[in-house]
Order: C-alpha cells, then structure tokens, then sequence
C-alpha cells in the first residue's frame, strides 16, 4: 500500500521518473527553428481518420452481418449458438498474434507497404464475401463456417497490418493530432453500423413480420451485400487518399536526412531504415508503463461492454413501446449511444488532455471498472431494473462509458510519442498498438465471466 500511495501521491517524484522528452510536453511547434518540424495539416488530418475507419470497418461489418450469419446457420444449432465466440477468439487472437510478430520486426518494416497490403487484403476479402452473399447458397453449413472463419482471420491479419502500419506512420509525423484522428475514424466506423441499423429497423418490417411474407431470405442477403460490398468500397477509398500521405512522409523523410546519407541509398525507404533505431519491447515499456498500461486496461475494461448491451431491454414492455423501445431497435440503440460516446471521446483530448500526466492516466483506466456494476441497475433481459429508466440506461451508463473510453485510448495513444525520442516514435507507436490489442484480447477472455448473467 505504501508502495501504491507513493506512486499516485508524491508528483515530484513520478514527474523526475517518467518525464516528456520535450520542453511543456509536446514537440517543439511549426515556428520552432527546428529542421525535423512537421506543420498540422487539416488534409493529412482527414486522411488518418479514413485510414482509422478503415481500419476497424471490417469488425464492425462482421458485427452488422450477425442476422445474417444467423440466417446461413439455422439448419445447426451447434454453428447458431458459437460461430459469435468463434468469430471473436479467431479475431482477438489472430490480430494479438500478428500484432506481436510485426511490433519485433522494427528495423525492416516498411509502414506505407504495410497499410498498403491490410487494404488490399480487406478489398479481396470482403469481394469473396460478396459473391459467397449471392452465390454458392446450398453449401454446406460446416463448409460455410470454415470459410467465414478463414476471411475473420485474414482480416484480423489485415487490422493488425493496419494497426500496427498506421500507428507507427502516424508516429513518425511528431505530430500527436494524427494519432487523435486515427483513433476518432475508429468510433466513426463504430457509429456508422450502429446507426444505419437502427434506421433499416425503422424503416422496414421487423424480422417476425418479414418471416411472414417469405421473404426473409433475399431481404438478408441484399443487406449482407451491401454491408460487404460498402467495406469493399471504404478500404478502395483509404487505399486512394493514402497516396498523398506517402509522398508527403517521402518528402518528411528527405529533409530529415543529411544529403551524404540520402545520396548513398538506393531510395528514400532505404535512408529511413538506416536511421531507424531499434528499439526492445523491454525498453519501450520502461519509457511508456503508464500509458501502456492504461491502453491496456481501457480496452480490458471496455470489452464487457459488447457482452451487456445485447441483453439489456427498455423498461416499458414491449406492448405499450412504441417503435423505438421496440428490442429489435433498442439493442442497437444502445450499440448506438455507446459508440456515439466514444466518437466524440475521441475528439475530447484536442481540448483536455492528461498527456503532461500520464499516471493519472493509468488510475483513470482502473477507475471505468466502476462502470460495470452500473449494467446491473438495468433491465438485464427483460427481469426488471434496480434504476427503472431507459434514459439512465442510455445517457447515463452507455454514453459516458464510450466517451471514456474514446478520451482514454486517444490520450493514452496521442501522448507515447511525447514521452520517448525521435527515432523511437515509429516503434512506440507499434508498441502501443500492440497494447492495444492485448487489452482487447484480455478483454474479450475475461468477458466471457459475464457472459450467464
């Protein structure tokens, strides 16, 4: 305990011990007479949130497919019941495995090839998951199973590509807005399906009555389409807007490097893999503790989240509700309300940040554990709530729970590059997305505790 109160309590000491590198905290700014400087820029700004949405797109069409996938399982019940755990253990771990290999190949990683292949791994895949929406519909159910697992694994491969690519990208830029951006086009890709969910509910008829008219089948298998074919169109746009930012990291690059350097290498790519520093896990852990830490624990935390919200109904039954209280609109309302929280989470770090504090930030990561009892209080299927009210429910449980989450991640993931050189920046912004990951991985494993409530 004394050990613990020394850590939190004595700021002097935390601040002599875990310290930025820069003067105030942040990088010297565009007026610094400091060569290796990057100016912000807006159009670079959007393009990282493309290449964020990108990014988680591909999960969260996996979510918004679900009735889908239903549809396809319902002759086997042992396929119905797992293909949601298995799409999740085959994620998590595929993308903590690839994570964990690409964060230890530093020296020879080229980011820009990287980020290329994830989106162009994604583009193929979700165009076989096109085809498979309008072809090959007798196949068997196993057979189905084995290929929607293969395509879950592939693009769990392409986000750690992404993840890892990107964050190192951004990273290299000293420039803390980016990684902001990268982390706000990922609650985008998370509001997105959420809310064109909630609106096709509104619009068409719920599944019961849709069941009625026989044509379930083909109403499902048009929105699986359009929901793979729109990933399909998203990673071609990032893959497009990614263009200009790799010249513009070329053109970062030349003016970092002296001109006898630059002029003894075959290209630009080559002059930045030799004044790149290789840098241990081990070594970026003991610059980057606190931060790793509360990412880690962020994500950890946030996973139950996904276990809760499908089970919680609105309080007014079902026969007084009017459409949106209805549960086919409700569940994805919460989904809604939750990833709408942690969108503009994502933005909070632009105006308060804790970046200058990062111990503080890791308290704050166990402190969101207080929120899990809070799904208690609520209408946990249908058996009644301690807080009888959708809106505590909605705006006092869900909404605040992703705005932490999206400050969290984002302060965390804005203020490694802060706290380590120069030439480490592209290595802890790998090391910190594979902490990330991690965290996600633990947390999709520990939620599985919740899962009989």
């Amino acid at each position: 305990m004394d050990r613990l109160r020394s850590l939190f309590q004595k700021k002097q000491e935390d601040e002599q011990e875990y310290r930025p590198l820069y003067e105030d905290g942040v990088a010297p700014g565009p007026e610094s007479d400091d060569e290796h400087d990057v100016p912000f820029s807006w159009v670079e700004y959007g393009i990282f949130v493309v290449l964020g949405v990108a990014m988680l797109w591909a999960w969260n069409m996996f979510l918004a497919a679900a009735p889908y996938f239903q549809h396809r399982f319902q002759t086997d019940d042992w396929a119905l019941k797992n293909f949601q755990p298995a799409i999740l253990s085959v994620s998590t771990l595929t993308n903590l495995g690839g994570s964990t290999f690409l964060a230890k190949k530093q020296h020879s990683a080229s980011y820009p090839f990287r980020i290329n292949s994830a989106l162009c791994l994604n583009i193929t895949v979700f165009t076989l998951l096109v085809i498979s929406s309008k072809a090959f519909l007798d196949v068997a159910t196993t057979t189905y199973l084995v290929f929607l697992l293969a395509m879950v694994a592939l693009t769990s491969w392409a986000t750690g590509l992404m993840q890892n690519g990107v964050f190192a990208f951004a990273s290299s830029f000293g420039r803390p807005e980016y990684m902001q951006a990268i982390m706000a086009g990922q609650g985008v890709a998370g509001v997105l399906p959420s809310l064109v969910q909630v609106i096709s509910v509104l619009i068409a008829p719920p599944p019961e009555t849709v069941l009625e008219t026989g044509t379930t089948e083909p109403e499902k298998g048009t929105a699986a389409f359009i929901y793979f074919l729109t990933a399909v169109a998203v990673s071609i746009v990032s893959l497009v807007a990614f263009i200009p930012l790799v010249r513009r990291h070329d053109v970062m690059i030349e003016s970092r490097m002296a001109e006898t350097m630059a002029e003894s290498m075959a290209s630009i790519e080559e002059a930045e893999r030799a004044a790149r520093k290789v840098v241990s896990m081990t070594k970026l852990f003991g610059k980057l503790y606190w931060l790793s830490g509360g990412v880690f624990l962020c994500f950890a935390v946030t996973m139950f989240f996904p276990v809760f919200t499908p089970k919680i109904l609105s309080v007014t039954p079902s026969g007084d509700a009017n459409a949106l209280l209805q549960p086919a609109v409700f569940i994805p309302l919460g989904f809604f309300f939750w990833n709408f929280g942690d969108m503009v989470g994502r933005s909070v770090p632009l105006v308060v940040s804790l970046r200058h504090r990062p111990a503080a930030l890791f308290g704050f990561g166990i402190a969101r554990s207080a929120f899990l009892p809070l799904y208690l209080l609520c209408n946990i299927h249908g058996r009644g709530a301690v807080v009888n009210s959708d809106l505590f429910y909605l705006l006092l449980v869900q909404l605040p729970f992703g705005l932490t989450n999206g400050w969290l991640a984002s302060d965390c993931m804005m203020a490694a590059g802060e706290w380590v050189d120069e030439n480490e920046r592209e290595a802890s912004g790998g090391f910190m997305s594979l902490c990330l990951v991690a965290g996600l991985t633990a947390g999709s494993l520990l939620s599985f505790t919740a899962a009989g409530i």
